[in-house]
């Protein structure tokens, strides 16, 4: 197995449709930029999709988790056991994004990466576990190279296969405890920034244990700083998990094939973050859904140059961010494709 594949290639996006999509907004009977982010939304859609009139009628979801090591340090409000007991809620379809996928009738897989115990067969879940969790990255590095190897073809594959199956739309959710520890200390490594700038209560810290968060972040990132030397894939290895690497993998190949991702919160923020590291391009075909609650993400959208559709002050992950957006982003498509123009509802245009 190799990283070559990280390097082909990033689909050029369609700029002809730029122009097309952009006089088609301005004939619509509305002033020019009235519906605001809808048109540019809408335009952006449009030249991702290679087509004046974009649609989200297909959506795939696929929600990657896995166990973190970093957990024994005590990082997060809840025990480790709650990342096998949310996978059973997935299969049982009693988690937020089941409900989310089901009101957008969207595709929605599962994937557990490597949870400390076995789940076993559940219905609904794929089972491509690469270890019981990552090792503690605070003594150690998170994951073997086979490993993060493994994760990110994972993605990969299941980037291309949302491609092939016609998808208009790839949202990558996670979970996993302790998993807003581990997406910290790869933003503060490829930001140069201190943990307290960007750590935050993940599942529900209290002030204290936000502190000794900050303290397990800046061990780590000093213990393992002349081993990373600025390299994506060192950092993703030495800090990520399972279900962040995969979510690297597939924003990778969703580029590569010109297939339109929308990102959800902190984690996959960060994944997205270090993807462009890899693939400076890949930012064409991103579109970020929401600003999360979580205060480091802030940070990671300037750092892009991005601006989150919607602020309802949501940490929950899984995707949930993203398919609460969806129907903006739809909305968005049908104004665009169905509003009447000047022309057709000889209404008079702008004068000047």
């Amino acid at each position: 197995m190799s990283f070559d594949w990280l390097e082909n290639p990033i689909k050029k996006s369609d700029q002809a449709i730029f122009k097309q999509a952009s006089d088609h907004q301005n004939q619509l009977t509305k002033p020019p930029g009235s519906l605001g982010k809808l048109e540019t939304l809408a335009i952006r859609l449009a030249v991702m999709q290679g087509r004046v009139d974009p649609e989200i009628n297909k959506i795939n979801i696929t929600v990657f988790a896995a166990d973190h090591g970093i957990a024994e340090e005590g990082v997060s409000a809840f025990p480790q056991s709650v990342t096998l007991d949310m996978i059973r809620n997935f299969s049982a379809g009693g988690a937020a994004i089941c409900l989310i996928a089901k009101q957008l009738g969207a595709r929605l897989d599962v994937m557990n990466l490597g949870t400390v115990e076995d789940a076993g067969d559940l219905p609904g879940v794929k089972s491509r576990r690469l270890g019981s969790g990552t090792a503690n990255f605070s003594q150690t590095a998170a994951m073997t190279k086979e490993q993060l190897k493994s994760a990110l073809l994972i993605g990969q594959e299941v980037a291309i296969e949302a491609k092939k199956s016609a998808t208009d739309l790839f949202i990558g959710g996670e979970m996993g405890i302790a998993n807003t520890t581990s997406a910290t200390a790869i933003a503060c490594a490829i930001l140069d920034q201190k943990p307290n700038k960007l750590t935050g209560p993940g599942t529900g810290l209290d002030d204290e244990g936000i502190m000794h968060k900050i303290n397990i972040i800046e061990q780590a990132l000093q213990h393992h700083s002349d081993k990373i030397n600025d390299q994506p894939i060192e950092t993703l290895r030495h800090f990520g998990g399972f279900e962040i690497a995969a979510l690297v993998g597939a924003y990778v190949a969703c580029g590569q094939q010109g297939l339109p991702v929308l990102i959800d919160g902190f984690i996959t923020s960060v994944a997205a973050l270090l993807a462009c590291q890899i693939q400076p391009d890949l930012k064409d075909w991103l579109i970020f859904s929401h600003a999360s609650a979580e205060p480091g993400h802030q940070l990671i959208m300037e750092a892009m140059d991005a601006g989150p559709i919607l602020d309802l002050h949501m940490r929950l992950g899984e995707g949930s961010g993203a398919g609460v957006t969806v129907p903006l982003l739809r909305m968005a498509c049908d104004l665009h494709n169905k509003m009447a123009t000047f022309a057709d509802a000889g209404v008079a245009g702008k004068i000047r």
